[in-house]
């Protein structure tokens, strides 16, 4: 894509009320938009960003076969009353509908709606065990719209949910889930940050496990384990003193909560009587366990792991909006325009994204956009860089044929 078709531009112009890394950042690289406190909207950049985070998950949780549908935002008061959560939500926006005076709110969760859902499939054993999720937005009626995209009223959202037939399946299908939620993390750059986390279960089992990264803004404080990569949630640690998993000594830490998993078990079947025929005839409640993960929170806590300063960012490969980011200084000057308009075109051929700023902008301007978007992979040619032989990337200059096969 040529930037100087690109419908956003950078800004300095941004709300000093803004305190975070990520919504600073992304506010002047023009990848969101903020419409009101916690609500934003996701620009061609940032949503290319977004995409590429959900191309991750879906693939991690089609391996773990997941199957993906699309659930509605607004509920009716009725599924919420059904399990008691009507009232004891406390984020719900709530409200009637204009004609017919129905009462519903928008989706914070959707256990309520998956559940009676399943009910019309699941009959027999024979059609468990079953997952499936989706990516939604999702809406909480936050006190304190913070963080940026950390802690929105409006955000972006995987959720999955097994059924099972017991305990034990229950659990085999948990710890598949937690190698995918590894394997997420990995593909983002934020493995070795990332840690399994032991969390209260509420009111659904004694145990749920988050997925904390460690950083110094994070709102969570967790204890962690650097011997198993194994950590507590502070609320808990009262109760494990020492790591769940090795008895090691545990380290105080601030870190950002990327994804959350509990195993439900019957709460929910119970609730909406869904049962399923066992092979010995009875009728039992199907177990369930609930997965999910944060999109736009995972791409607010990249900004805030990766980024160098306010003013420059460097995206992991695997989510960066384009893969390589071209920028023609001096183009007033045919012999460097052609030579880069060929660079463009081979790599299109080649179906590399490329970002092409090919604006009549001054080098520093062009320099510093560059580092508020972030492209990892930044080629640079210029009158200097043709007169020493071709182009320019990572300070050293390389022949247009030899940059292809670098970058590929």
């Amino acid at each position: 894509m040529k930037q100087s078709l690109l419908a956003t531009k950078t800004r300095k112009d941004i709300s000093s009320q803004e305190k975070s890394l990520n919504a600073k950042l992304l506010l002047k690289a023009g990848f969101i938009d903020q419409l009101m406190a916690g609500v934003y909207s996701y620009l061609p950049l940032g949503y290319r960003v977004i995409q590429k985070i959900e191309k991750i998950v879906r693939e991690e949780m089609n391996a773990i076969d997941g199957q993906e549908i699309l659930m509605p935002a607004i509920h009716p008061k009725e599924v919420l009353e059904t399990t008691g959560r009507w009232d004891t939500i406390d984020v719900l926006y709530k409200f009637q509908t204009f004609y017919t005076k129905m009462e519903v709110a928008l989706g914070s969760t959707h256990e309520e709606i998956i559940t009676p859902l399943t009910k019309k499939f699941i009959k027999s054993y024979k059609d468990l065990p079953l997952s499936l999720y989706q990516i939604q937005t999702k809406f909480r009626d936050e006190k304190r719209a913070k963080s940026g995209i950390l802690r929105g009223r409006e955000f972006i959202m995987k959720d999955l949910y097994s059924f099972h037939t017991d305990e034990q399946d229950l659990n085999k299908y948990y710890d598949k889930a937690i190698i995918a939620y590894q394997n997420i993390y990995k593909r983002l750059g934020i493995g070795d940050q990332t840690y399994k986390v032991y969390a209260s279960g509420g009111t659904f089992s004694k145990y749920s496990h988050e997925f904390q990264t460690l950083s110094e803004i994070g709102e969570d404080t967790v204890y962690i384990c650097d011997k198993c990569h194994i950590g507590v949630n502070q609320e808990i640690i009262s109760d494990q003193p020492n790591c769940p998993e090795c008895s090691g000594d545990l380290h105080q830490k601030s870190a950002i909560e990327v994804g959350n998993i509990f195993k439900l078990n019957t709460k929910f079947s119970d609730a909406f009587s869904l049962k399923f025929t066992n092979q010995d005839g009875s009728n039992k409640s199907v177990i369930m366990g609930c997965y999910g993960i944060g999109i736009s929170r995972l791409m607010g806590t990249l900004v805030e792991i990766f980024a160098e300063s306010e003013n420059k960012m460097v995206w992991p490969k695997s989510v960066s909006p384009f893969q390589v980011h071209l920028i023609g200084l001096n183009l007033n000057d045919d012999l460097i325009l052609e030579k880069a308009n060929q660079i463009y075109n081979k790599f299109l051929e080649l179906n590399i994204e490329i970002l092409f700023d090919d604006r009549n902008e001054s080098t520093g301007k062009k320099l510093a956009d560059a580092d508020l978007i972030g492209i990892p992979n930044r080629l640079i040619i210029s009158k200097k860089s043709l007169e020493n032989g071709g182009i320019e990337f990572e300070n050293k200059i390389y022949s247009i044929d030899n940059i292809l096969d670098i970058i590929i």
